[in-house]
């Protein structure tokens, strides 16, 4: 069925092993080799109907829907990236960054700077890595996401069966996920709880930005100070949503850009600590804590810190 879209105007009836899954993420396991930006493009402009109706990237699927895929243009070359492009020394180190494997699911600390999948020009993503590093596992798929310049926790199923359970947990606020971040300037002693709602805005150039707008989404962040340090602080972040960019634009609303943010940060403070050897986006994802959906274990991972992070925290210590 999957190998047919592409060709002309394809309908898809969603079975009960995609039920409960997002569309953009049921349309890029069907068109593996698209952009993500040409995926929601179609979906953006109508061309991807679901039972005869316009519908949103987020929508879950249920069975028996029926999804219209419009005829796309797909690249020539095979559907699986050719790792002679990834540097065999990142190879290694996601190979090294696995946490946690079972037959069911696995989970990576993602290193800065890797995003999770392929498309918008990057030939080849995380996920498609661990495609080939896995063969066997044929519906590995990303649980959820985190920016490419953010490191830590990185959650993939194995199965269909698997996949379709974590994301149940996430729409029943069952994951726990937990990160720490380096801010600029003192975290307001007061401030805990951030509560913004936040709206993604569609640039002309093609690009986009996140900003807090009462007409956005809710958003909820909780903000502990873990450490002072010189000119910054160490900060601990619970989400209880995961909007795009959350933590950067809330922790932004507070006037603590994160350290190393080229895109809402101090550009001026980040040159300073790239001088220092960060040279990264100040956030990872420390705890990723959710349900085992196959032995019903409760499972707390926890992703060691990266080594430049750990160095530029030490250095700004106060004695």
């Amino acid at each position: 069925m999957a190998q047919a879209v592409g060709k002309g105007v394809t309908w898809v009836t969603v079975t009960e092993e995609d039920a409960g899954q997002r569309l953009d993420n049921f349309l890029l396991r069907l068109l593996r080799r698209a952009p993500k930006s040409l995926v929601y493009r179609i979906v953006r402009k109508g061309e991807v109907r679901v039972n005869k109706g316009r519908a949103q990237v987020s929508l879950r699927l249920q069975v028996g829907d029926v999804v219209r895929i419009p005829p796309v243009s797909l690249p020539e070359s095979v559907e699986k990236p050719d790792l002679k492009v990834v540097p065999a020394e990142q190879l290694r180190l996601i190979e090294n960054s696995i946490l946690y494997e079972d037959k069911d699911l696995m989970v990576v600390n993602k290193p800065s700077g890797v995003a999770v999948h392929g498309g918008s020009g990057l030939n080849w993503g995380l996920i498609e890595v661990l495609r080939q590093l896995r063969p066997l596992a044929k519906r590995m798929e990303l649980v959820h996401r985190i920016d490419r310049d953010t490191s830590g926790c990185l959650l993939i199923a194995k199965k269909a069966s698997v996949l379709k359970a974590l994301h149940a947990q996430i729409r029943a606020d069952q994951l726990d996920k937990r990160y720490v971040a380096i801010v600029l300037g003192s975290w307001p002693k007061r401030v805990h709880k951030v509560d913004f709602p936040l709206k993604k805005h569609h640039l002309t150039d093609g690009g986009w930005h996140v900003s807090v707008d009462p007409s956005g989404k809710e958003a909820v962040s909780f903000f502990n100070v873990e450490q002072h340090l010189q000119g910054c602080d160490l900060v601990s972040v619970k989400l209880k949503t995961g909007r795009t960019h959350q933590i950067r634009v809330h922790a932004l609303a507070q006037g603590c850009p994160l350290l190393g943010d080229d895109k809402y940060g101090d550009r001026e403070a980040n040159k300073r600590y790239r001088r220092q050897g960060m040279k990264r986006l100040a956030l990872h994802a420390r705890f990723l804590g959710f349900t085992h959906p196959v032995t019903e274990e409760r499972m707390l991972i926890e992703a060691p810190l990266w080594s430049d992070f750990k160095r530029i925290i030490e250095e700004l210590a106060l004695d």
